[in-house]
């Protein structure tokens, strides 16, 4: 079957995005997503077996204090820098979504080739700089032992501790990969600018991911900023309409376009979850409850029964100022669960002395 593409203009920059053999999904009738999100938010706490060779304590005999190094270089940075929590959980997500988890986002371009840094999509991570410095503690603890991939999975469950989140064993085990090719990332990583049922069918339902695991994994928008290029097109020319979403909440409007008065503005950021930026919790639904989250793909979830019951609940719990038990639950089983998407075992790959480059 031929690869078919779409380009996508916004913001003068073209986005090709894969999508051949989902599109007759998106032709499916509003009723059809529906049903299969309701099927999806009473699925997911089945979960998946973790891959050979995946499990809990792997570098138990070969690297014992692993883990500890990890959490000890983690609880420095992120009390001296509280702002790359957010960040650090994402490269995580844009690890996992482009051919697995397997340090491909952390891999430097070489000879030509740009890789997976270079994407549009990637281009505003930060904290490379912090995954080299707990690679380089985990190196003179236990020499080409630890791989780039489970520092990224560790880092991320690190990070949502260290802010008040859920705490989830990580399965480790994985090896690094050696490809890292830009264009991958733009056919594999959902964009902000696409909706909620979109994504679930083209980048989530794809990789073994459900409707459940979408809405959960969402919520960790509680932490962390957002360029406005992100989502200035809901502010200015949703839809090339030329006006904003009405989606959005009208008095919480005003506060956005005050913040981004510039719709092609790629370096003012915005807090994704305003007044609980740098905490892991619930609060975040409270705003795609009210209008007020900055994505397409996150408001969206709105425009389904399922997802939107569960959105409404935890914004309940948020606003009760109760302890998000589900939420936590749930996140660390999506994450576990996403982290063992295409993983590279036994033999395969590589372990990378440095992250950035190939042995």
């Amino acid at each position: 079957m031929p690869i078919r593409f779409a380009s996508l203009m916004m913001h003068g920059m073209v986005f090709r995005l894969l999508f051949g053999f989902v599109l007759p999904l998106f032709l499916q009738s509003s009723s059809v997503l529906s049903n299969s999100l309701e099927l999806g938010l009473q699925s997911s706490s089945s979960g998946l077996p973790n891959p050979s060779g995946l499990r809990v304590g792997f570098y138990q005999y070969t690297c014992p204090n692993a883990e500890a190094i990890v959490r000890d270089e983690m609880t420095k940075i992120i009390s001296q820098v509280p702002s790359l929590a957010g960040p650090l959980l994402r490269m995580h997500f844009h690890d996992c979504f482009v051919n697995g988890c397997d340090g491909s986002v952390l891999l430097n371009s070489v000879l030509g080739l740009l890789s997976e840094k270079e994407a549009i999509p990637n281009l505003s991570l930060r904290g490379f700089g912090t995954i080299d410095r707990v690679k380089a503690k985990l190196e003179q603890a236990c020499p080409g032992v630890v791989s780039c991939a489970d520092i990224l999975a560790l880092v991320a469950r690190d990070v949502v501790v260290l802010t008040k989140g859920p705490h989830w064993d990580v399965p480790t085990g994985r090896r690094d990969g050696r490809r890292s090719v830009k264009q991958d990332a733009l056919d594999n990583l959902p964009p902000p600018f696409f909706d909620a049922g979109r994504n679930l069918y083209q980048f989530f339902i794809p990789k073994g991911l459900d409707a459940k695991d979408q809405v959960v994994l969402l919520g960790g928008h509680t932490l962390g900023t957002s360029h406005c290029s992100a989502f200035a097109d809901r502010l200015y020319n949703f839809s090339g309409t030329m006006m904003a979403d009405p989606s959005l909440d009208k008095r919480y409007l005003p506060r956005l376009k005050s913040k981004c008065s510039n719709p092609g503005d790629t370096t003012t950021l915005v807090e994704m979850d305003p007044g609980s930026f740098r905490t892991f919790d619930a609060s975040y639904y409270k705003h795609v409850a009210r209008g007020r989250s900055l994505f397409t793909s996150d408001q969206t979830l709105m425009n389904d029964p399922s997802a939107s019951a569960y959105v409404r609940r935890q914004a309940a719990v948020a606003d009760a100022g109760a302890y998000p038990a589900e939420f936590f639950a749930d996140f660390a089983a999506s994450m576990v669960k996403m982290g063992n998407l295409q993983v590279l075992t036994g033999a395969q790959g590589e372990v990378r002395r440095h992250c950035a480059f190939v042995n």
